[in-house]
């Protein structure tokens, strides 16, 4: 068993890839380098998907595939937060009330 944690492994393995690769394949790279059993694999996929969102080295690139954001422009790898619209002012600056969901809507999910 590796005494790294899995991001640093995940960081060495993609060294040596040298391309974007899916979680999935670097998630199970990174569980047989650490030596897990399926338990600790389960037990593990979640905080290695944490580990790696918020780790300055690594950047999603689209279709679930991670790469080294030091492989990448500043350009390609900039998400413009501005053109994310949550939620909109009406004219006097207030909130404006969202519609409320229809029954017919809830029942599709039930």
């Amino acid at each position: 068993m590796s005494t790294k944690s899995m991001v640093n492994v995940a960081y060495e393995l993609m060294l040596k890839k040298r391309k974007p690769v899916t979680f999935l394949k670097l998630w199970e790279d990174v569980a047989t380098m650490m030596g897990f059993n399926k338990q600790q694999e389960e037990d593990n996929i979640a905080q290695f998907y944490s580990d790696i969102s918020l780790d300055e080295r690594f950047v999603s690139v689209g279709d679930n595939k991670w790469d080294l954001r030091s492989r990448h422009t500043y350009h390609e790898v900039f998400v413009d937060t501005d053109d994310l619209l949550i939620e909109e002012n009406d004219e006097d600056g207030e909130f404006e009330e969202e519609e409320p969901i229809k029954e017919s809507v809830i029942d599709d999910y039930n």
